[in-house]
Formats: C-alpha cells, structure tokens, sequence
C-alpha cells in the first residue's frame, strides 16, 4: 500500500522534530546506571525544584482534579495581570512558552509568508514557521548573537513575523535595551516582533528590557515568558505572552480552549508571588554559573559568556565528549542540530552537579 505520509504538506514531511534533552531515566536504561547516580544538567531546569508556594497550591487543587481546568485561566490571568500590569485581554496563557510560539505562528503565519530569526537562535522558531508552510529566513549571527541591523536588511514585504530570543538559547547572548528598543522603532509597524524572554529572571535588573512597557507604544510587539525555567515548573508545561489586545485576541482563537491543565494554572499563580524563590534561585545561578565558567576557563575550554541559566562550551569533538560524559553519568546537551558541532550546553545546576560535571569533564579530556 502506499505510504500515507503523502496525504501530509511537503513542508510538514520535510520537518526535523526538536530533540528534547535526555531524561534521566533513558541514560539510566541504556547504561545500566542507577537513576540517583546521574546529573543531568541538559534541559535548563532549575535545580532548586519547584517553589514552595506552587507545590502548597498544586497540593489543595487536587481535590478538584476530576473536574477540567478553566479554559479562561482567570485565575493565572489575573496573577500576571497584577504582576505585569497589563489587562486581562492582553494575555495568551500556553502549554509552555513553546506552545504559545507555535500558537502565534498559526495565527498569523501562512504558505508565502516570511518569518525572519538568527542563527543559533532556539530551534523551535523554524519549526513553527515550517509548520505552517511560511518562509523561514536565517540571519547570519554576529559573535553568536543576534545581528538585529541585518535582521532589519531581510525583512521584506511578505514578512510577517521576526522571533528574537533574549537572553538566546542556546548561546546566551544578550541585546541592549536600547539596541532593541531602536529595532522596534525601525521594523514595519505591519511586522510582528516576538520577543522571546525565557531567561528574563537570571538578569540583573539592570540588564532587564522594558518590553512589556513597550507593549503600549508597539502594538505589533509580542513578548513570551516561561514559567519552567527560573519557577521551576517545566513538567507542568505553562507559559504566556503579552501582547496588544487585538494581537491577543486573534492568537487566542488559534488556542485550544483546556491548553493549559489545573495544576499548572495554580502552579503557576503562586510561583508568580514566591519572589523569595526566584530571588534564591538567581543567586545559586550566578554562584554556578561562575563556578562552572572558571573551571571551563581552568580546563583551557572555549565558551560563549551566557546571560542565561547555561553556557556553551567548545570541546573540539562534541559528539565524543557527550558520549564519554554519558558513561560518567553526566546529561549536559548537544548543540550541533543549531550548527555548532564542535559545542555543548551545560545548564547551571546545584554546586556539587556543577562539581560532578567538571569532575567528569575533565576525565574526558585527560581520556581523549
């Protein structure tokens, strides 16, 4: 019989699925090592767990698991809205922040159209550009990080959308404020800017955009944040954006009605106000993330300075030291499907994984 994959659209065939990183029980399985006995540091995860508010939360809604979640998300929305001070109508709640990626892709993206991100950028943007059948467009990076003047230069009158990613993953570089705010001011008013904030929390108030402040003055801007990194809810699956109402309401039309389940909108509404948990964990990141980056520097290893809760690493034959890290019992990332064969990622975990992985790493090399 003939395949059925023909009956699909050629640009959904053509996709490449993303490759999560890889769960401890798998790499426990395929080597035979107790589960207690691996670090995995792949997947950004906050090794802090979950805050404390959130599982309180998630402990008193399961008296009413049987009954399906608010499709509305009053509850969550209105937990942002007081934190961010934006409207109700200017929220797009998501099953993680990639959902919510996916989901202003649909909105607005068609065949023909045109959607404009950087290399090295998060894979997920030309996946959902693909998906829809649009055009994506690759601009070449500057130092590993977005080179918005020719992100500007390929932007064309069938554009539709450009994705940024700040701080970017997976190489951690970071734009200005006032390098994007002159972008904003640049871009077609008819162009959508997603502006993809995961990491926001691991930044200096300093650093911080004023994106969602921005938001009144760019109706065209669109602004994502994740509750899986710096709250320490990615099994829940639960993000948002923030975007001009009429922007919101027409994503919100594309957005399954029960996409985000009951644990992760209480979850998620209490981690909201656990500013002491976020606080901590941006601590513990910049203590790790100094310890791991001098003991990188200790080993004489390339890597790329990160904004973020990870940093990329350059080890020569990437793909040999993953898998000699795996047989030590450590999970840290390969990056070569976003073109950087010779790196890995490693996220910023507790101080002895950090320890563990450096331990290891440095058997690696002394091995190679």
């Amino acid at each position: 019989m003939k395949s059925l994959r023909g009956l699909a659209p050629d640009y959904v065939r053509a996709i490449a699925p993303y490759q999560p990183g890889k769960p401890i029980s798998e790499l426990a399985r395929e080597m035979g090592l107790a589960e207690s006995a691996i670090v995995k540091l792949a997947s950004n995860e906050n090794p802090l767990g979950v805050s404390p508010k959130a599982m309180t939360a998630m402990r008193t809604a399961l008296d009413d698991i049987a009954r399906y979640p608010d499709g509305n998300g009053f509850v969550l929305k209105d937990a942002i809205s007081r934190k961010f001070k934006v409207d109700h109508a200017q929220i797009v709640l998501g099953n993680g922040s990639n959902d919510v990626l996916e989901l202003a892709a649909r909105a607005f993206l068609a065949p023909g159209d045109a959607a404009v991100f950087s290399q090295y950028a998060f894979a997920v943007y030309p996946l959902v550009t693909q998906a829809v059948g649009a055009i994506g467009i690759t601009v070449p990076a500057r130092d590993f990080g977005h080179d918005l003047v020719a992100m500007l230069g390929a932007v064309t009158p069938n554009t539709r959308m450009v994705f940024i990613a700040n701080p970017n993953n997976p190489t951690g570089t970071l734009l200005g404020k006032d390098e994007l705010l002159e972008f904003l001011q640049e871009v077609p008013a008819n162009v959508l800017v997603v502006l993809d904030e995961a990491y926001d929390e691991y930044l200096p108030d300093e650093q911080k955009s004023k994106a969602i402040a921005w938001l009144a003055a760019f109706p065209n801007l669109i602004v994502t944040r994740t509750f899986s990194k710096a709250y320490g809810l990615a099994g829940l699956r639960v993000g948002f954006a923030l975007a001009h109402a009429d922007v919101a309401d027409i994503i919100n039309r594309v957005r399954q009605p029960f996409n985000v389940n009951s644990m992760a909108l209480v979850a998620a509404a209490a981690a909201l106000e656990d500013d002491d948990f976020v606080r901590r964990t941006y601590e513990l990141n910049a203590a790790g993330m100094q310890q791991i980056t001098e003991g990188l520097s200790r080993l004489g290893l390339k890597f790329i300075p990160s904004s973020g809760n990870f940093v990329s690493f350059r080890t020569g034959d990437a793909a040999a030291s993953y898998q000699r890290l795996l047989q030590n019992g450590v999970i840290v990332r390969p990056v070569a499907g976003y073109g950087m064969p010779e790196y890995l990622r490693v996220s910023i975990g507790l101080e002895s994984e950090n320890a563990r992985f450096l331990c290891a790493l440095e058997e690696v090399l002394r091995a190679a």
